[in-house]
């Protein structure tokens, strides 16, 4: 199977791209490969079919340049940090094989992103210990870099924030193909809080706002769980 240099997950088809898209499209156009995995197919979603989504989903992941897409299929609305369900993550994880995972932060708006936060840190760790499920086809692997991110809002001040200026349009590009989701007048479905004019313009004002922070037009906050080693000051030549 196909492996990657980072590995996002979401909760749902298009988290992925509202949480980080800018960060997507910026690190595949710098050279380095990128995948996702959605943990369900959204059909608890009040617009929109899980057929639907999954055409969304792999035409968004073209724009944005992934290498590969997968879904792991667990039950929506019913995410769970249990044996069983990382039992389901650990073979696509160690298929991926990534050097770097983002997943979801917890505390966000849908029960399930924080859920996700710990099945996925859990099973990542699980995915590393050899005597867990051998299998010569997927042999051990575990992601020592991690990275999360929030879909609906930063209720914490993230430890970093990724410039993502020149790929704005390319985030916003991809999210437009998720057109049973978010805002769409010529799609007729149940009116949602994603659905309207509202929380579009609120995916470019988040945007904005921590671009603002650190000095540029866009970004995109990440956060960390333990401390990030360095041998310098991040962005030193900017002084000089």
């Amino acid at each position: 199977m196909t492996t990657v240099d980072i590995l996002v997950v979401g909760a749902h088809p298009d988290d992925a791209e509202v949480g980080v898209g800018g960060l997507i499209h910026k690190m595949v156009t710098q050279g380095y490969s990128v995948g996702i995995l959605d943990l369900t197919e959204g059909e608890l979603a009040s617009r929109g079919s899980p057929a639907e989504r999954a055409e969304e989903a792999r035409v968004s992941a073209e724009i944005l340049g992934v290498k590969r897409r997968e879904c792991a299929k667990l039950k929506d609305g019913k995410i769970a940090n249990t044996s069983e369900q990382q039992k389901k993550l650990i073979p696509l994880l160690r298929s991926f094989r990534p050097k770097v995972l983002i997943a979801p932060m917890s505390d966000d708006r849908h029960p399930d992103h924080g859920a996700a936060h710990e099945l996925v840190r859990d099973a990542n760790y699980f995915a590393g210990l050899a005597h867990l499920d051998p299998d010569a086809q997927r042999e051990p692997h575990r992601a020592m870099r991690r990275y999360f991110y929030r879909v609906y809002g930063d209720p914490t001040i993230p430890q970093l924030v990724m410039d993502i200026s020149e790929h704005m349009e390319a985030k916003l590009e991809a999210l437009q193909q998720y057109k049973s989701q978010f805002y769409n007048p010529e799609y007729e479905g149940y009116p949602t809080y994603v659905s309207s004019p509202q929380f579009w313009d609120f995916v470019r004002t988040r945007a904005a706002y921590w671009g603002h922070r650190i000095g540029v037009q866009y970004g995109e906050p990440l956060y960390t769980t333990r401390p990030l080693g360095i041998d310098t000051l991040p962005n030193l030549e900017m002084v000089r």
